[in-house]
């Protein structure tokens, strides 16, 4: 089973207690071993072998990494669900995201953002491919560097760069300068909450209430190795777990919690294990192959839609820029940067669909790749045109005004089962009878 397994013994069964049903015969209840997970399944075809440490040079303290850092770049995983169709409209997607955010950068050095903008560079895969596997009423709540899913899920790049430069037709009318928005009513998308790991117990509570309506969803939403030691996001977990509510937890491992090397944040080696402690399932994924983590996003989903329960998946890759732009990382050694480039997620998944599945020529490659050019191209001088908004418009939209707008069920109000209830009593919806 691997370095990674853990081997237990199944504790032997209590006497069944007679006559517990009612009729003599022993009640049914779940096995213990039923809620536990005792491997973690590892779909990498790599595991770099190497490590960094802290040193002291005199008065200067800085990391170095040793180990193997020439292995070659690993093939993709092929997909056991992606067919030509998808696995492009997936393609187009990264491709989207990396030049959204090599335009937003641009923005930035032009003096036309207002504030920090933070980046997803060589995380492309793992926004893009997971936000794919999500289905039309399923939720999804991205962090920071998970702009992809957002361009998923709908949302134009201009959105986003209308937000960092803090317009008026922004999605928060120019209200907020970084990542702050969502859209609860067409896209599912809950807003990004900046205390790491607040976001979990968030989608969790999205999910009951789904349930209490009457529909099992999922609801995926992001933390990075940093943010998953925060208390919050053992709450949350704990939380989903025990109710065995639909959350797909994508782990972003990606080696820096700002400038922490994730040798220094936590002593289990891999991320994924934590999920032994919940009972629930983890794996571990190659997170700059898109087929690895669709596939792993896809198998979760479909357990949240069967109802059992929550899944969490470790995505391993780097961080290929600083925690911000303002963050030059020198704090990370160079070949770090090196191994990771040459593994870059986009370049990979083009290597596959032009010269591994032979699903695009050179030539529809090229065309592809600027037609995105040509679209974010528009998309910015459409985002640069928008106006600053207005002094006065800073007074609207802080509070909740009488009739701004209408909080309803999304699926259905909760059923309700029993008996006629007598005239003026309620009856007891099984939203009520599930908390008893």
């Amino acid at each position: 089973m691997g370095k990674n397994s853990h081997h237990r013994k199944t504790p032997a069964k209590a006497p069944p207690r007679a006559g517990s049903n009612g009729s003599g015969a022993p009640k049914k209840t779940p096995s213990l071993a039923q809620h536990r997970t005792y491997s973690i399944p590892d779909y990498r075809l790599e595991k770099p072998d190497f490590e960094v440490r802290q040193v002291r040079r005199g008065d200067s303290v800085r990391y170095e990494i040793s180990g193997s850092l020439d292995a070659p770049v690993p093939p993709i995983r092929e997909s056991k669900y992606l067919d030509k169709k998808r696995t492009i409209e997936v393609y187009r997607y990264m491709l989207l995201n990396r030049r959204m955010e090599q335009v937003l950068e641009n923005l930035y050095k032009q003096g036309k953002v207002v504030g920090g903008v933070y980046f997803g560079l060589g995380q492309e895969a793992c926004s893009c491919a997971s936000a794919y596997a999500l289905g039309k009423d399923d939720w999804f709540g991205p962090m920071i560097r998970n702009q992809g899913s957002l361009l998923v899920r709908g949302f134009a790049p201009r959105d986003t760069m209308m937000q960092y430069m803090a317009k008026a037709d922004s999605p928060t009318g120019g209200r907020d300068g970084t990542s702050h928005f969502g859209d609860i009513d067409e896209r599912n998308m809950v807003s990004p909450i900046s205390m790491l790991g607040d976001l979990i117990p968030v989608l969790a509570g999205v999910a009951l209430g789904s349930r209490l309506q009457g529909k099992n969803v999922a609801v995926m939403t992001y933390i990075g190795d940093g943010g998953q030691s925060t208390g919050v996001t053992y709450e949350g977990i704990n939380f989903a777990a025990v109710q065995d509510l639909g959350l797909v937890l994508f782990v972003e491992s990606n080696l820096w919690a700002y400038s922490t090397p994730s040798e220094m944040q936590y002593r289990v080696k891999d991320l994924a294990e934590r999920a032994i402690a919940y009972g629930i399932p983890g794996v571990i994924i190659d997170g700059t192959d898109a087929c690895q983590v669709y596939d792993a996003a896809h198998e979760a989903v479909e357990r949240a839609h069967r109802g059992e329960g929550p899944t969490i998946i470790e995505a391993k890759m780097m961080r290929m820029k600083g925690h911000a732009i303002h963050d030059g990382a020198e704090y990370v050694p160079q070949p770090m940067f090196e191994y990771w480039k040459k593994r870059d997620p986009i370049l990979r998944f083009e290597n596959y669909v032009v010269n591994v599945k032979k699903w695009l020529t050179p030539k529809e490659n090229e065309r592809l790749i600027a037609d995105v050019g040509q679209l974010i191209e528009k998309e910015r001088d459409i985002a640069v045109a928008s106006p600053m908004p207005t002094p006065e418009s800073a007074m609207g939209g802080v509070f909740c005004e009488n009739g701004c707008h209408e909080i309803r069920p999304k699926y259905g109000m909760p059923k309700v089962r029993g008996k006629k209830s007598r005239i003026g009593a309620p009856k007891e919806s099984e939203a009520a009878l599930h908390f008893k």
